[in-house]
């Protein structure tokens, strides 16, 4: 895997471009963290020239991403993120990174867990929002059916993910006392 990196001054944002089993992948940076994760629709997209960034956070995010897709287990809790979202989502988001490695929860049993039990379609719409999947593993909700439910990046990705972590769409990560 590779990765290469541009600033952009004018907005004072770096992106860095890497490759992954799933295609290529855009990581965008402000000088507070990672503040967005998309996947590169195509093979233009990957073309930024030579890499330029000796930064140690954009170095670390790589790290940690090549690390997960070569099937090390990670949460990536201790990578500085600037996340924009409103408090709901940003709660949402936070529950997301509760979810280890190979679990999956409802969308019900997510907005149990942020707060607002009866929530499950606004919980599905801040997934939706989420700026950085993977790092904020909105792939590990699924369907109180244990189907896919949906994916911003495609469920094919989504599946993909899911298997790759070794969970099955009807793999439940237990709450509380078992619930």
């Amino acid at each position: 895997m590779r990765a290469k990196t541009r600033r952009d001054p004018s907005r004072e944002l770096t992106v860095c471009l890497a490759d992954a089993p799933l295609g290529g992948i855009i990581l965008t940076f402000t000088s507070k963290g990672l503040t967005a994760l998309e996947f590169a629709e195509g093979p233009g997209e990957m073309d930024l020239g030579p890499s330029d960034s000796g930064d140690p956070v954009i170095g670390r995010v790589v790290r940690e991403l090549y690390g997960f897709f070569a099937g090390t287990p990670t949460d990536f809790r201790n990578l500085p993120l600037d996340l924009q979202g409103t408090p709901f989502q940003l709660r949402v988001w936070q529950e997301l990174r509760r979810i280890p490695w190979g679990g999956t929860i409802s969308y019900r049993e997510l907005a149990r867990r942020a707060g607002s039990p009866k929530a499950f379609r606004a919980v599905g719409q801040a997934n939706a929002l989420n700026p950085i999947p993977i790092i904020i593993p909105c792939h590990r909700v699924i369907a109180a059916d244990g189907g896919l439910g949906g994916f911003s990046s495609g469920l094919a990705r989504k599946r993909w993910l899911l298997e790759h972590e070794g969970a099955g769409p009807r793999a439940q990560t237990p709450g509380p006392k078992g619930q």
